[in-house]
């Protein structure tokens, strides 16, 4: 991945994204409106074994909702472990490493950004 879609990765993650799991596996989620599908068509084509689900109508929302998990997951976290997000928003930062401690993912391997 580029620097400008690792940018736009990490945008969308501090703006939008919640780092948590099911209780067996760890996964990243992004919902947002429906009217972002081709956002959420950039996603799947730029995170590969990321899954899009929806549309969900509920509550008068009408949105899709993004996740990686599994393989996928374990495959893009040197990625994210390489950008500045500690830096950017501690917050997201802190729920991102939430994530990896409590599934166990390791944070050892950073990937090199070209």
């Amino acid at each position: 991945m580029d620097d400008f879609r690792l940018g736009f990765l990490l945008g969308l993650l501090v703006g939008e994204g919640h780092f948590g799991g099911d209780g067996r596996q760890p996964q990243i989620t992004l919902r947002m409106h429906a009217r972002h599908h081709r956002l959420f068509e950039w996603l799947t084509q730029n995170v590969p074994g990321s899954r899009l689900y929806g549309p969900y109508t509920h509550g008068g929302r009408n949105y899709y909702q993004w996740m990686v998990r599994g393989e996928s997951l374990k495959k893009i976290l040197p990625l994210l472990d390489a950008l500045p997000m500690a830096e950017i928003s501690p917050v997201t930062y802190a729920r991102y490493e939430k994530m990896k401690a409590d599934y166990g993912l390791s944070s050892d391997r950073k990937a090199k950004r070209s």
